[in-house]
């Protein structure tokens, strides 16, 4: 039996030692895009590259590794699918374009804080199957769902949670209905036993909930005093996540309590890189928003303070519109906007065509240092500088959280 291992990342190396486990006969190939990898096993054989894998018996994919790249005849399979056709517990799968790790990490809060064993995974968690053989049948899944997990899902969660959606990944997408389609997998195996918790106010989450066969439960919805002061994260919607997961966990446990919800909610005080608060320096404060790599999640930081705003934007383009989050600048108080990146003459071009009248200044793939100086020059007392690009990170640094960690040292050095 030949064994494929399709790229060769964090999850890759994964499901190398799951599978290895699982048939300790099988001969072993790992394919990725790369000259070489790390951390390769002995007796594993190695491939530049996805073509020439017709005689595989077994190929698992990795998730951000799109099926149509796989050259081959064989089986495709994923390590979300290997999970989900294995896991003995009941599974909360979390999808949408932003607000997932946080909606993630509230039902998981809020589940412990009702006494509950739960296991984190997914995008926000260690991988999947690292974890399957230690779950039991009355514990909790939450899963955070990207829709490159989704892509070729082949059974739904009992719980689907589908946050809001905009365009996103279109540099690895064929086009927005692709990526659609990817988050729409998320309730497709779903039945009438099962749950739907979708944003009411998003279209494209309504009509994913639309096609549902489960129980639909909507939110946001009105939050007593004593709960919504319980969340310990800035902005509206750190509200609807928190709704959301609300939603999801009465879903399973509809007599949960309101001091384990709001027990679980005061808990969780955010993730690194998610408007997380930096530090405040001469009486200015500064947030890390690395994750926004959308126009969509740029936005709701804005509407999280009312102070006067910095706004730090830019970074490699995903075939993103900004002229939505032009137009919301043009709402808010926003004193600065710090354009930096690969993307920045995009941005720039946008922001003139909507006539944005504040500061607005343009950096050429600027090290952060130079852009958290600036914003530190140009800044109030009382102003907030908040780094949320709205544009991936790939251009100048690792990965987002590359990104948000020099940035927050930049800022510690000010």
């Amino acid at each position: 039996m030949k064994i494929v291992i399709a790229g060769f990342g964090v999850e890759g190396q994964s499901n190398l030692r799951y599978f290895r486990e699982k048939f300790p006969e099988a001969d072993f190939l790992v394919a990725d895009e790369r000259e070489k990898v790390d951390n390769l096993s002995e007796n594993v054989a190695y491939q530049t590259g996805f073509s020439g894998l017709e005689d595989a018996d077994l190929i698992i994919r990795s998730p951000s590794l799109p099926p149509k790249k796989i050259n081959t005849s064989g089986q495709i399979w994923s390590s979300t699918n290997e999970f989900f056709a294995n896991c003995p517990a009941t599974i909360i799968g979390v999808t949408g374009t932003k607000g997932k790790g946080t909606t993630c990490s509230f039902i998981s809060s809020i589940l412990r804080a009702a006494g509950k064993t739960v296991h984190l995974v997914g995008n926000i968690g260690v991988p999947a199957l690292d974890i399957l053989p230690k779950i039991e049948k009355n514990d909790i899944v939450v899963y955070e769902l990207s829709s490159f997990q989704l892509w070729d899902l082949q059974k739904s969660p009992h719980v689907a949670v589908v946050l809001m959606i905009e365009p996103d990944h279109l540099n690895i997408h064929a086009d927005f209905n692709d990526y659609l389609a990817a988050k729409a997998n998320i309730t497709k195996s779903q039945t009438a036993d099962d749950y739907v918790v979708y944003n009411s106010q998003n279209e494209f989450s309504s009509s994913i909930a639309d096609t549902s066969s489960a129980q639909k439960k909507e939110y946001p919805f009105i939050l007593s005093d004593d709960i919504t002061s319980a969340i310990r994260l800035p902005g509206k919607h750190n509200i609807d996540n928190a709704c959301a997961a609300i939603a999801a966990v009465k879903s399973i446990l509809p007599n949960v309590l309101d001091d384990e919800i709001k027990k679980g909610l005061s808990e969780f005080t955010g993730l690194p890189h998610r408007l997380k608060f930096v530090a405040e320096k001469y009486g200015v404060k500064y947030y890390d928003d690395s994750i926004s790599t959308t126009p969509g999640s740029a936005i709701a930081a804005l509407k999280a303070f009312a102070e006067p705003k910095i706004l730090i934007l830019g970074g490699s383009d995903k075939g993103a519109d900004y002229s939505e989050l032009a137009q919301e600048i043009a709402r808010q108080n926003v004193r600065l906007i710090i354009i930096n990146g690969a993307n920045s003459d995009e941005i720039r071009e946008v922001l003139r065509e909507e006539k944005i009248d504040c500061e607005i200044i343009q950096l050429n793939m600027a090290e952060m240092k130079e852009v958290a100086k600036l914003a530190k020059n140009k800044a109030q007392f009382g102003d907030v500088v908040i780094l949320s690009p709205a544009a991936a990170s790939f251009d100048m640094f690792k990965s987002y959280s590359d990104r948000g960690e020099q940035f927050v040292a930049a800022v510690e050095e000010l």
